[in-house]
């Protein structure tokens, strides 16, 4: 096949599928990463008083 034998093809198949896999799972893991620490700063922010809450919005503004 095109002067390539099964093994040769197999090992592209192999490190194309296996680079995929990494960058797709490497995605996701960052995704699911960001969306678990939006749901406990907001929890957090949930938690805090005004003056903490008017205290953290001026140091963002700020910065």
């Amino acid at each position: 096949m095109f002067g390539l034998s099964m093994s040769d093809v197999g090992w592209v198949v192999l490190l194309v599928s296996g680079a995929a896999s990494f960058w797709i799972g490497r995605t996701l893991s960052r995704r699911w990463q960001k969306r678990q620490r939006d749901k406990r700063d907001a929890a957090a922010r949930a938690n805090e008083s005004r003056q903490a809450r008017r205290a953290r919005e001026r140091a963002q503004r700020r910065h």
